[in-house]
């Protein structure tokens, strides 16, 4: 079952980046039907006055919940789960749960990215 707000949520993401299928598979796990709005990086849409008011980094992904912007895939992600979640079951309340998932999603940064970039870098 799908959640349908009362007004759409729009969502601007680039297909091919691993934060923003994050962000589309967290939506799925909540039941949150996003309005999805592709934004073309390399033809400069992420750069245009409308979308820097939105979004000042310039960055995908960028959620739009009515007027509410957020970027950045992990607050969206809870964002999603805290103001759409039917229960705490994505993400506890328990502090120590919470700080387990919490674990989970930030892993990339401190591990994953490091060994990228040491490799590509």
């Amino acid at each position: 079952m799908t959640y349908v707000t009362n007004m759409p949520i729009d969502f601007y993401y680039a297909p091919g980046s691993p934060p923003c299928r994050a962000v589309l598979l967290a939506a799925k796990a909540v039941g949150v039907e996003l309005n999805l709005k592709l934004t073309d990086l390399m033809k400069g849409e992420h750069l245009t006055p409308k979308y820097l008011k939105l979004n000042p980094q310039h960055t995908v992904p960028t959620l739009d919940d009515n007027g509410f912007s957020l970027w950045e895939s992990r607050a969206i992600m809870t964002y999603l789960q805290n103001q759409y979640g039917k229960d705490d079951s994505l993400y506890p309340k328990d502090p120590k749960k919470r700080a387990i998932v919490d674990q989970r999603l930030y892993f990339d940064l401190g591990t994953l990215y490091a060994r990228y970039a040491d490799y590509f870098g």
